[in-house]
């Protein structure tokens, strides 16, 4: 892993986080150079406090507080953990060991609530190894800059079409310019959620399936290559693979990028450690290839605008919903 890292600078990162994990196998996940920063998201944290003994006690002690404190808190216990941890890391290379929590993601739509939020949450949390996660939508952008201009690293997260990917790096790249301090951005582009969703349309029409969440993810990364910005680097997410058709570290192998990170699920990339290609590409594809893929399924009836509205409204609604679910478990 450390190899890769050296030659094109691709980092991976786990998309995990659960209190018994940090304090063991995180460690050595780190320990051993096989990741370079972590992310969460609601979702994480709505199964991480469900499902784990871990939190009972933090849990009993808070109870008398509102649900979204108690979140608040438990949540923030687990990022400066892993922070703290991955510290190292982000003083040996400063575009890694980043650790991302999201704002409230109820806030999507209001711009000075996740304005707040963001300053808020990177306040309380205190280190220059944080990144605020915001959702790409019109208030997010706005955010975005707003908080970079403050000195506040940013993970653009629900990334879905190239619009959006330029939309994150024009919002950063202009917060960023507005300051003297040394602030990190990444674009999250989701990958696997494309093929999960129009595979059997692809296929009914005699069309190559498996591949638009990779062609469409490279397309991203092309648009934030033009910025031309070291600080803020494409982040390949949702690269988890659901059943058996593809191999499991299928959307690691194929994008193997200089200068991206990609944050996958630990058995993901316990997949990728065991049986998954390290190997990097004779020949990348290109930009070109990317848009032809793309306007040949335009061509097939494939409205993308649609497909990308649709995964937007679907991500934000998942991650509303785990809010909603993880503040009324609290509750009880």
């Amino acid at each position: 892993m450390s190899t890769l890292k050296k030659e094109i600078n691709f980092s991976i990162w786990c998309d995990f986080i659960e209190r018994d994990f940090l304090e063991g196998e995180f460690k050595q996940l780190i320990e051993d150079e096989i990741i370079h920063g972590a992310t969460s998201n609601p979702a994480i944290f709505e199964q991480a406090i469900k499902n784990s003994a871990a939190y009972k006690q933090q849990l009993e002690i808070l109870q008398s507080n509102e649900p979204k404190r108690i979140y608040e808190e438990l949540a923030l216990t687990d990022i400066k953990t892993a922070a703290n941890l991955l510290k190292p890391l982000h003083r040996e290379n400063n575009d890694d060991g980043f650790i991302s929590i999201e704002v409230d993601p109820t806030l999507c739509d209001d711009m000075m609530g996740t304005i707040e939020e963001g300053a808020r949450l990177s306040k309380l949390l205190g280190s220059d190894n944080v990144m605020i996660k915001i959702p790409a939508t019109e208030a997010g952008y706005g955010a975005m800059k707003e908080l970079s201009a403050m000195g506040i690293n940013i993970n653009a997260t629900l990334v879905f079409s190239p619009a959006q990917a330029i939309r994150c790096a024009l919002a950063i790249n202009e917060g960023m310019s507005k300051t003297n301090k040394d602030v990190k951005g990444v674009i999250s582009v989701f990958v696997s959620r494309f093929d999960r969703m129009c595979d059997g349309e692809l296929k009914t029409k005699g069309l190559e399936t498996a591949k638009l969440g990779i062609m469409n993810a490279i397309k991203c990364y092309y648009e934030v290559l033009k910025f031309k910005n070291e600080n803020i680097r494409t982040l390949f997410a949702s690269t988890g693979v659901k059943g058996d058709e593809l191999p499991a570290s299928y959307y690691v192998d194929n994008l193997l990028f200089p200068n991206s990170i990609n944050t996958a699920p630990l058995n993901t990339i316990k997949a990728w450690l065991s049986d998954g290609t390290k190997e990097l590409p004779e020949e990348y594809y290109s930009e070109s290839d990317c848009d032809d893929f793309l306007l040949e399924l335009e061509k097939n009836g494939i409205d993308l605008d649609t497909v990308y509205a649709k995964l937007l409204d679907d991500g934000l609604s998942s991650f509303k919903e785990s809010f909603k679910g993880m503040l009324e478990m609290i509750k009880k």
